[in-house]
């Protein structure tokens, strides 16, 4: 079975499974989610918790040692398997064998960081399917992030101004946790009245993080106010020019393929983009891709010290330009 952080609540106020796996890298929605399973657990009789950090092949006979053997005082357990990494050979036997094996009296919970596409078809992962419930946790993008910080702001009883939802997501972007602490400090500090952009103002903190998948978006979709920003933002969290560069070129690269009908290669790239790529195909006929072209080159150039200049500043010369 498959659930969503959403579809999650839902389910545990009609059932509880004897496996939960929650994976994915954003910390405050894996967490809420494993609480609300811890929870429920308890509630249930799962009065006990063992957790479990397994590294080596080794530590496996560890985490399969436990799981035999019984609690001291006979109550049910929740046993508890965080991975940094794949499990290698050995975690995918003991998983196995440790779901197969039908102890009622243990609920596992399986928490990893994001799974890709390799990772999603190992036999763990089935057995975890076939026995309980896997629940993958995505990252709220820009486009959501507002609906997200309504949700939130109903949950606790906090009027909000639809343009101060709109200025903290701005202020906020990539950085839920963030998110939720200002949202919970504003419910403390609003009293009865509605917050306002100008609370927000007043009160938020800019704690907005992003990444170089994200300026390549904004350039493609010729966004150049969000283009700029999540450029400034990147530089300052101390991001390399180098990689930057690499996003904005690659982004060239993707605008000229979708300008001489190799749409197909740009796409398999850019699956989750894919609004900006179409934005990009209409744009193209009129950027000027020579130029674009000298202008990355120079840059790579100065980031390199071949050339006297700043690099941030090329680089946001060059972000202008492919927003043009």
């Amino acid at each position: 079975m498959k659930l969503t952080s959403d579809s999650l609540a839902t389910h545990l106020r009609e059932r509880l499974l004897p496996v939960y796996l929650i994976s994915g890298d954003e910390p405050l929605l894996t967490g809420e989610a494993a609480d609300a399973v811890r929870a429920h657990a308890r509630a249930a009789g799962f009065t006990e918790r063992e957790v479990y950090f397994p590294e080596r092949a080794a530590d496996w006979d560890g985490v399969r040692g436990a799981a035999r053997n019984l609690s001291l005082f006979g109550a049910r357990r929740v046993l508890e398997i965080r991975m940094g990494a794949r499990p290698g050979a050995a975690g995918n036997s003991a998983l196995i064998a440790l779901l197969e094996a039908d102890d009622r009296d243990t609920l596992f919970l399986i928490l990893t960081p994001r799974l890709d596409r390799d990772a999603q078809g190992a036999d763990w992962v089935r057995a975890v399917e076939a026995h309980g419930a896997w629940v993958q946790i995505w990252p709220v993008d820009a486009g959501r992030l507002t609906g997200w910080l309504r949700g939130r702001a109903r949950q606790l009883k906090l009027e909000a101004t639809e343009e101060a939802l709109e200025l903290l997501a701005e202020r906020t972007e990539g950085n839920l946790l963030a998110a939720h602490q200002e949202l919970s400090k504003l419910a403390l500090l609003a009293g009865t009245g509605p917050v306002t952009p100008e609370t927000v103002l007043a009160s938020v903190a800019d704690s907005a993080r992003f990444d170089v998948f994200q300026l390549s978006e904004a350039v493609l979709s010729g966004a150049a106010g969000r283009a700029l920003r999540v450029l400034a933002g990147l530089r300052a969290e101390g991001t390399e020019p180098t990689l930057v560069l690499w996003a904005l070129t690659k982004a060239l690269h993707d605008a000229w393929s979708a300008l001489t009908g190799a749409e197909a290669r740009a796409q398999r790239g850019w699956q989750r983009q894919s609004a900006a790529l179409e934005q990009a195909r209409r744009r193209a006929p009129h950027m000027g891709f020579t130029d674009l072209t000298a202008r990355a080159a120079r840059a790579d150039r100065v980031i390199k010290g071949r050339l006297a200049g700043n690099a941030w500043d090329e680089l946001t010369l060059l972000t202008r330009a492919l927003c043009a």
